[in-house]
C-alpha cells in the first residue's frame, strides 16, 4: 500500500466524526436504546469525505441503506441524524425514516437495493434538462449488480447524457456473499458494456483521490456524461448491527486496510489531538439527543 499523504484537520476531522458516530450506533444497540437494524459504514468513511469538495449546493445524492457516512460527509448534523435513529426530538426526518431512509434538500437514501438508481438518472435528466448546474451522485455497492434495474439506469443515463455519478463502494462482499461468487466479469466490463465510462480507484489516501477524480468528475457536471468509479475497499464491521459472516481471516484482512488504523500509524500526533476531540463531541452528542423527549405519534 502506498504512503498516505497529511490530511487537513478538516479532513482528518471530519473521518473521525463519521468513524465515532458509528461507533456510538453500535454501542447503542449493544445497550437496547435502539431498535430496528443499522448498516455502519466502518473502514468505508473515506469515500464519501473524499467526495465531498465535488460537491455543490445543486447537486442531488442519492444514499443506500449503508449511508451514514454519505449524510454526515454531506450535512454536519450528527445530532440529527441520531435523533432519526433514535426518535427523539429534532429528529432529520420526524422519526419515519429510521437509519436507511432519509430526505432532505440534497440528500435522499433508501434501503432497497438499486432502488435509486432510476431515480439518479430522473434527477440527472432534469437537472440537464432545465439548464441547472447540479448533478446526481448515486452510491450503491458491489451486490446492487445483482439487480436488473441498475443495467436499465445505466442504459438510459448513456443513452440520454446526463449528469450522473455512480459511486460503487465494492467492499468485496454481499451481505454474506463474496464478490467472486455473486457477480460474473467485472463491474468495468458492465460499465463499458453500456460504452460508460469507468474508473477504479484502489487507494484510501483523500488527497490521492481527489488528485484522481477532479478531472473526471467535473466532465461529468460540464459534458453532461455518467461516469462510474469503483471504489476497492473494505468494510470492517459487520453487515448491519451485529452480523459478519466472513471468517477471522477475512475480518483481518478488512482490518489491515482501516484508514482508521493506518493514519493513527502514520501522523500519530495530529491523529491523537483530533481523535480525542471527536470522541469527547460524540459522546456529548448522544447524550444531549438521548435526553430528548421521544417522538410521539401526532408530532410532526
Amino acid at each position: 500500500m502506498a504512503d498516505l499523504t497529511e490530511l487537513s484537520d478538516a479532513d482528518l476531522d471530519a473521518l473521525l466524526s463519521i468513524r465515532h458516530f458509528e461507533r456510538q450506533i453500535l454501542e447503542l444497540f449493544d445497550r437496547g436504546e435502539i431498535s430496528g437494524t443499522t448498516h455502519t459504514c466502518l473502514g468505508q468513511e473515506y469515500i464519501p469525505v473524499a467526495l465531498s469538495p465535488f460537491l455543490g449546493p445543486d447537486d442531488l445524492v442519492l444514499s443506500n441503506h449503508r449511508g451514514h457516512g454519505h449524510y454526515l460527509a454531506r450535512f454536519d448534523d450528527a445530532a440529527g441524524l441520531l435523533a432519526e435513529i433514535m426518535g427523539r426530538r429534532g429528529a432529520v426526518c420526524g422519526g419515519r425514516g429510521g437509519s436507511q431512509h432519509i430526505h432532505r434538500p440534497g440528500f435522499l437514501s433508501s434501503g432497497v437495493q438499486g432502488q435509486l438508481m432510476p431515480v439518479a438518472v430522473g434527477a440527472a435528466l432534469d437537472m440537464k434538462a432545465t439548464g441547472s448546474a447540479g448533478m446526481a451522485v448515486v452510491f450503491i455497492g458491489d451486490g446492487t449488480w445483482g439487480e436488473g434495474v441498475v443495467y436499465e439506469a445505466l442504459n438510459l443515463a448513456q443513452l440520454w447524457q446526463v449528469p450522473l455519478l455512480i459511486v460503487v463502494e465494492n467492499n468485496g462482499i454481499a451481505q454474506s456473499t463474496p464478490f467472486e461468487a455473486h457477480l460474473a466479469g467485472s463491474i468495468e466490463g458492465r460499465a463499458e458494456g453500456f460504452g460508460c465510462r469507468h474508473i477504479k480507484v484502489t487507494s484510501l489516501d483523500v488527497n490521492v483521490i481527489r488528485r484522481l477524480l477532479a478531472a473526471p468528475v467535473a466532465q461529468v457536471r460540464a459534458e453532461c456524461r455518467p461516469l462510474v468509479v469503483e471504489f476497492e475497499t473494505h468494510r470492517i464491521g459487520p453487515h448491519s448491527k451485529g452480523d459478519d459472516s466472513r471468517d477471522e481471516a477475512a475480518k483481518q484482512a478488512a482490518a489491515a486496510h482501516d484508514w482508521y488504523r493506518l493514519y493513527q500509524a502514520t501522523f500519530p500526533e495530529q491523529f491523537q489531538r483530533l481523535d480525542a476531540v471527536r470522541h469527547r463531541h460524540m459522546a456529548d452528542t448522544v447524550a444531549e439527543v438521548s435526553g430528548r423527549p421521544l417522538i410521539g405519534v401526532h408530532d410532526a
